[in-house]
């Protein structure tokens, strides 16, 4: 494998590391941290090759000045990256599940099994695209039971072996974000507004593809999935306020890290105002390394100086 990469281009000043390194992270999950800095293929006129609709497409090779020590360099600056949105993410679901267990749990402790908290248009049968008949509301709730019976949590089990119904309020600590996040989406507006009221907010279509997009951050985060440089098919939307408009969030940031990050601060000012998160995001964004593709224009930000600290007032 060394002396593959050596011959497409790749420096290796250190085989023996190198060899650590394959044997440590495996060739195909380093693949996705130096696949950005391949070759384009070129047609004759010199320009790159594209599919219809599609990425240009790239060679074997690599582009001049591609080392085997920025791609490690690369790998780690990524797994900093995953345990700093992990911990905000943290922050974020264990606020979530708490303001909503209260404002649905107030109204009824079982409501998050009471058909009249959700919308109805989700208790309606529909065709997926595989023709298979489905229920949303239906699904969640097997979905969700069946975290709740496997379950190791203490408080879980002493209600299970009490024989006692398990409150919302200690059912969300068996749900994952996603459950969470499509709870949120199933509740009537007078419920999602007494959330939303919460945190400051009122659009609950908003709220709820933050809550996806989230949700997928904290799994590849979990799964230890690169995130740099991920993006997302749909673009997020936010709303129009001060906190906002100085951040030059366009549809390619909104579909990027950056506007994860933007979303993330948001939404932790309001539930840890002394957080100083985005300073610690800020240093290890400007720390990217230095590897030919590696842009931060592809993290979503707005040009190639590094983290915009003065649009976050910072």
């Amino acid at each position: 494998m060394v002396a593959l990469l050596t011959s497409r281009g790749v420096q290796i000043d250190d085989p023996s590391r190198a060899e650590r390194k394959l044997a440590q992270l495996g060739y195909y999950r380093l693949s996705g941290f130096w696949y950005p800095a391949r070759e384009f293929k070129m047609n004759g006129l010199q320009q790159e090759v594209c599919p219809v609709a599609g990425k240009p497409l790239r060679l074997d090779t690599f582009q001049a000045a591609t080392s085997f020590d920025a791609i490690v360099d690369l790998y780690q600056f990524d797994k900093r990256l995953r345990m700093l949105m992990l911990d905000a993410v943290e922050r974020l679901e264990v606020h979530l599940k708490t303001i909503t267990a209260h404002e649905v749990g107030y109204h009824d402790p079982m409501a998050y099994t009471n058909v009249k908290f959700i919308l109805h248009k989700w208790t309606q049968p529909y065709t997926d695209s595989r023709g298979n008949a489905r229920n949303k509301w239906t699904d969640w709730s097997l979905k969700q039971r069946s975290h709740i019976a496997r379950s190791k949590e203490d408080c879980i089990q002493w209600h299970l072996r009490a024989g006692k119904s398990i409150p919302v309020w200690v059912a969300v600590e068996a749900w994952d974000f996603g459950d969470l996040s499509e709870f949120f989406e199933l509740l009537t507006s007078k419920y999602q507004n007494l959330i939303l009221a919460r945190l400051g907010l009122n659009n609950a279509k908003m709220l709820s593809r933050w809550m996806q997009q989230i949700s997928h951050l904290r799994n590849r985060c979990a799964h230890h999935t690169r995130i740099w440089n991920q993006a997302s098919a749909n673009p997020l939307s936010v709303p129009v306020e001060p906190y906002f408009q100085p951040l030059g969030l366009d549809q390619h940031a909104l579909k990027r890290l950056y506007g994860l990050i933007a979303v993330t601060w948001f939404l932790l000012q309001k539930i840890a105002p002394a957080s100083t998160w985005i300073n610690d995001v800020a240093d290890l964004i400007d720390r990217k390394p230095a590897m030919p593709g590696c842009t931060f224009k592809a993290m979503g930000f707005p040009d190639e100086t590094g983290f915009p600290r003065k649009l976050f007032g910072i």
